[in-house]
């Protein structure tokens, strides 16, 4: 299928790695030239040299920069001042205990987790509604809706990213613009991947067989039953990222294979 993306300038914050990554290579492959964001240049030169090796004549432009900083986000902006798609993918998240929670790691979950996405919407959704064309996704998570209590804190701005991204929406009535968000469940990025490394080191199991416990106990109510890979999450970001996704407006669009239970 033809996205129809040829042209178009799509920037991804976040797209060293995982989610991010993998997205970019999506849109790439769609025709897109795409803008690699991270925190340090040299894991954004060494992305964009990864993406130019799977997609021979992708558009790539580096743009290194911690979003989840004011001045991080300028210093993007400055080198990017205009894109078509905006994919607000970055995040940090981990598991720790609630009462354990320094306010230093609410507040960086929330810059970075939020506020990137509050300061690089406000920048780039100015101009895609005075040229009547553009998309903004927001990468979620089924923890939004499905609270993991086990990380509170990451639960509560991926909650917050959903009034943001339906609010910003409604900044698009009757324009061609649209403002998406996508709730991956759990995903086997490089994050998780650390973390099943850790797993097998302290508990001597397998990575399959804690793949296993963790879907028995943890999270019981998949329909898929295993992690999800980067790549299947990033089929999704890219049709909504596309002109086909015209009528899929303000809406939060799953992505988590079947672990949250309520239809709607």
């Amino acid at each position: 299928m033809d996205l129809r993306l040829t042209g178009k300038t799509a920037l991804v914050t976040g797209s060293t790695a995982g989610i991010g990554y993998a997205t970019a290579v999506a849109l790439a492959r769609e025709g897109a030239a795409v803008v690699l964001n991270g925190r340090g240049a040299p894991r954004v030169a060494e992305a964009a040299r990864r993406l130019a090796a799977e997609v021979p004549g992708a558009g790539i432009t580096a743009a290194p920069g911690d979003v989840g900083t004011a001045e991080g986000a300028a210093a993007v902006t400055a080198a990017v001042p205009e894109v078509d798609v905006l994919v607000n993918n970055v995040s940090v998240f981990g598991p720790r205990p609630f009462a354990d929670i320094p306010d230093s790691e609410w507040t960086r979950y929330f810059e970075t987790n939020v506020m990137s996405g509050v300061r690089l919407s406000r920048h780039y959704l100015a101009g895609m509604l005075a040229r009547d064309d553009g998309r903004v996704v927001f990468v979620g998570s089924d923890a939004a809706v499905d609270v993991a209590v086990e990380m509170l804190h990451y639960s509560v701005t991926k909650t917050a990213i959903l009034a943001l991204a339906r609010g910003l929406a409604e900044l698009t009535k009757g324009t061609n613009v649209t403002v998406n968000t996508v709730l991956p469940g759990p995903t086997l990025t490089e994050g998780v991947g650390t973390m099943l490394d850790a797993g097998v080191a302290h508990t001597g199991l397998t990575r399959e067989e804690l793949q296993e416990q963790f879907f028995r106990h943890t999270r019981p109510t998949s329909l898929l039953q295993r992690f999800a890979t980067p790549d299947e999450v990033a089929n999704l970001i890219a049709y909504l990222a596309s002109p086909l996704a015209s009528i899929t407006n303000g809406a939060a669009v799953r992505a988590e294979g079947g672990v949250v239970r309520s239809v709607l």
